[in-house]
């Protein structure tokens, strides 16, 4: 899925954009927190999950065709002169590397790649992708390490709240994954513009109460939502 793709299935306009970007700037007002948005398309290719299965389903299906051998064999001389035995199992591994290939393409395609995929590895593959963007972003060396962010991943249909280490001194992970539920839910209804406000406003109030502003404070981070290649 490219960015644009994605942009039309967040359905968000450079207005609601706009509004996210100072509902992020409002609520940093109160705090001297940092607050980061991303989405990405996909935590991973996933590509040798495809991969696997589509080699596994094909060796299914040569199993199923395997007790045809006769069958086919027959099948070959009455369709060429000076067949050899051997030319079965050239027969037999050119279809299952058709199958390969076909399946690999098939099992791209995002409604069928879903249920391929592990849960434990997309789980883990969403997990390192947004500790990765919090470390690339910035957000885990603001100046009070005070930064939070909040990680979207679309094909996975989850979400990850990740906080500095100030913040996660003061504020249960579980508040945080309440959070992160209600954006995945509200993801799920639809409504983008809604998840990230609400979890905008959310985070605000925590780190408001946890790290109030001081009167000097130096935006650090992008206000806005970030949304990322794959």
């Amino acid at each position: 899925m490219t960015v644009k793709q994605l942009n039309k299935r967040l359905g968000l306009s450079e207005r609601d954009l706009g509004e996210i970007r100072e509902a992020v700037a409002k609520v940093e007002d109160r705090t001297s927190g940092e607050i980061a948005l991303a989405v990405v398309p996909e935590s991973s290719s996933y590509a040798e999950w495809e991969l696997i299965a589509a080699a596994v389903t094909s060796l299914a299906l040569f199993l199923c065709v395997f007790p045809l051998s006769g069958q086919v064999y027959a099948w070959l001389e009455s369709r060429f002169w000076g067949i050899e035995p051997w030319y079965l199992s050239l027969f037999h591994a050119g279809l299952i590397s058709l199958a390969v290939v076909a399946l690999y393409f098939l099992y791209n395609i995002p409604v069928i790649d879903a249920l391929v995929i592990p849960a434990a590895v997309k789980n883990r593959a969403v997990t390192h992708r947004a500790l990765r963007h919090f470390a690339e972003s910035g957000v885990y060396c603001t100046d009070n390490h005070s930064g939070i962010l909040v990680f979207v991943s679309w094909f996975e249909k989850q979400v990850r709240i990740v906080a500095d280490r100030h913040i996660s001194e003061k504020v249960s992970e579980d508040l945080w994954n309440i959070i992160a539920d209600e954006v995945a839910e509200n993801m799920g209804k639809g409504s983008a513009k809604e998840a990230f406000l609400s979890a905008v406003e959310k985070c605000g109030q925590l780190l408001a109460e946890n790290f109030p502003s001081d009167g000097e404070k130096k935006n650090q981070l992008d206000d806005g939502l970030v949304i990322l290649e794959d």
